[in-house]
């Protein structure tokens, strides 16, 4: 258990943050920890929630990185931006209404997807070429293509052709399409297939594994 003492974990399990995470919809106030209680037990749920995130990444091509989001990685956030800000309850709502659309529906995956390039000139002009990038990420598993839908309510490519450094993508899955990718030792692979950015990775079985958790 993370630092603190036996009436917080029972504290924490009623919030549904602490072991096996079942799916749930949404994160709600009353699943986030007071600031300063977050502040004392904070360095053991990074650790905690940082060793299962590591499961959940997955380089694609040179530049990009994908990380798999489920309702605990995004408590996590919701916290840290509240403990880093410090606007406290009127914070609160602009947080939900900005991390639960990327909490999984028990029927799709959903990542935030990094480009990382560190030089700052040939990062602007890689990305000035990635425009769209964000429409064309897909997984594959057993003769199944599940296509990745850009997040409805973010902006991410610019008029010009710009991509943001930053994406956000759901993929909906079918119930075909859940039941091959929780087959133990299922070949999965994730893709872009952009013009300027086409590479394909497959999934560790260990990550396979851990993301097959966030089908109901």
């Amino acid at each position: 258990m993370p630092d603190g003492s036996s009436a917080r974990s029972t504290n924490w399990s009623r919030r549904g943050v602490d072991g096996a995470m079942a799916n749930r919809p949404a994160i709600t106030a009353a699943d986030i920890l007071p600031a300063a209680e977050y502040a004392a037990l904070r360095s053991g749920w990074r650790r905690r929630i940082g060793a299962a995130k590591r499961l959940r990444r997955l380089e694609v091509g040179p530049h990009v990185t994908f990380h798999f989001e489920n309702w605990q990685t995004l408590w996590l956030q919701v916290q840290e931006m509240l403990h880093i800000e410090r606007g406290g309850a009127a914070q609160l709502p602009d947080e939900l209404a900005a991390y639960n659309p990327l909490v999984p529906n028990g029927r799709e995956l959903v990542a935030t997807f990094m480009i990382g390039i560190d030089d700052a000139d040939r990062r602007r002009r890689v990305l000035g070429r990635l425009g769209g990038i964000e429409a064309t990420a897909f997984i594959e598993v057993a003769g199944h293509t599940v296509p990745g839908v850009a997040e409805a309510d973010q902006d991410r490519s610019t008029a010009d052709g710009k991509a943001s450094a930053v994406q956000f993508v759901h993929f909906p899955f079918a119930p075909a399409q859940i039941a091959a990718f929780r087959v133990a030792g299922a070949r999965v692979v994730l893709g872009l297939s952009h013009p300027e950015y086409s590479h394909m990775a497959v999934l560790p079985e260990p990550v396979r594994a851990a993301l097959a958790e966030d089908f109901d």
